[in-house]
């Protein structure tokens, strides 16, 4: 059954990184420090949906922004589940961190855990927090090792989703890609178009079905001799994996940043693997970076520029075939 399901993957987008024609090359979760981005083209102009699919509650509203910024930025107002510093959770920032060669050991300029504190009692009775945090646990971080999805976690998934169609933000989300014809317009469909983009097995190694785009960005992966992390952009997950010890927080790597910062650019190490630059919101429901990703996914161009509030972010998108390679805010 696993070559059965390899094969498909590999008709999909191939057996493994290297051996994609050059205009899909996939490149892990590059950083502006170590590589330039790299990216697919997307499959069709993004301009064509713009200009075919108009009708969108509010268009004679001449305040109404139809941009992709502009239902980010509603996306960022909807967000009532997200968690608010000094009130709910407070981060200490400490040091900036020293760059670290492939495979270094770096430096460590943060005395302190990142998270000095975060409320759990507020976390855990928010549903889709809670729905979220059941799925961490349900991966191999190593890339090249098999995942197997029992029905229990299957179920999880689904009830995640399910919790997040509850919310405004994904309402609002898939009322906007329902208009461009990107996502069909039942729930029903739309939840299912989801969990392809965002559960699917594929493969990084040689075939073996041992990732996924909900994997590789909210709870991360580890790989090769060089003991890399990648992907690991979600806050709850730092959290946690801090909390258990398992990561030890290094210091920032923004220009300037500040304990009230709710995008932050930070270094740290995960089980003796190093993540030289990382970026996470903070604070941000899952819902939110569900929807944001995946509009960025659907509608943007693999880096695209936003205003969200008081923060202008890149919000970058790697396709792997047919499936969300990685998806990563960076503070601009």
């Amino acid at each position: 059954m696993a070559n059965v399901v390899a094969a498909l993957c590999q008709a999909c987008f191939g057996s493994n990184e290297e051996e994609q024609p050059p205009g899909n090359k996939y490149v892990v979760d590059p950083t502006p420090e170590e590589n330039a981005i790299q990216r697919d083209q997307p499959e069709e102009p993004r301009g064509d949906h713009e200009s075919q699919h108009q009708g969108q509650e509010g268009e004679g509203d001449p305040s109404y922004d139809d941009s992709l910024s502009g239902i980010c930025t509603r996306l960022w107002e909807l967000d009532t589940n997200r968690l608010q510093p000094g009130r709910d959770y407070e981060i200490d920032t400490q040091g900036r961190a020293k760059y670290v060669e492939k495979g270094g050991t770096p430096r460590d300029m943060a005395r302190d855990p990142l998270f000095a504190w975060v409320d759990e009692d507020k976390v855990y009775s928010i549903p889709t927090f809670k729905a979220f945090i059941s799925l961490l646990d349900n991966y191999s971080e190593k890339v090249g090792t098999s995942e197997e999805v029992t029905a229990e976690e299957e179920e999880e998934n689904w009830t995640f989703l399910n919790a997040c169609l509850e919310t405004d933000v994904l309402r609002e989300a898939h009322k906007y890609l329902a208009g461009k014809d990107l996502v069909p317009e039942d729930e029903e469909g739309f939840k299912h178009r989801l969990y392809d983009l965002w559960f699917k097995l594929y493969s990084r190694t040689r075939g073996r079905m041992d990732s996924s785009g909900f994997e590789h960005v909210f709870v991360g992966e580890t790989r090769g001799r060089n003991k890399e992390v990648t992907g690991l952009h979600n806050w709850v997950q730092l959290y946690l994996e801090e909390k258990k010890g398992s990561i030890d927080y290094t210091g920032f790597k923004s220009r300037r940043t500040d304990n009230y910062d709710q995008l932050i650019t930070i270094q740290f190490t995960w089980n003796g693997h190093v993540k030289p630059v990382g970026s996470s919101f903070i604070g941000t429901s899952p819902e939110f970076e569900l929807a944001l990703y995946t509009m960025c996914f659907l509608v943007g161009d693999g880096k695209d520029t936003l205003s969200l509030a008081d923060y202008d972010v890149d919000v970058v998108t790697h396709r792997f075939g047919c499936y969300i390679g990685t998806s990563y805010p960076m503070a601009k």
